[in-house]
């Protein structure tokens, strides 16, 4: 189950593995899109979130594929990591 305590973690951890600099999780929409229009990050970011999801939540993102399913959103991230936390 996502709850409002796992989505702003997820937010947390994308602002503390990517080190982006003076922005709170409020600043971070829960749908946008992760890559491209949304935040912007590139295949280098998605690399370090997988590490970071790994350490933090227990959660193995097995191959690209599920990757990009993964990474679509931070609901889609919270959604995956409820599913397959250890």
């Amino acid at each position: 189950m996502i709850t409002e305590e796992l989505i702003i973690q997820v937010k947390q951890l994308i602002i503390d593995s990517l080190r982006i600099e003076g922005m709170s999780p409020d600043e971070i929409e829960t749908d946008a899109p992760l890559f491209g229009e949304g935040l912007g990050l590139d295949s280098i970011d998605a690399l370090q979130l997988v590490v970071a999801m790994e350490n933090d939540f227990g959660v193995i993102v097995p191959d690209a594929a599920t990757g990009t399913v993964v990474f679509q959103s931070v609901r889609s991230m919270a959604g995956y990591i409820a599913e397959n936390r250890t």
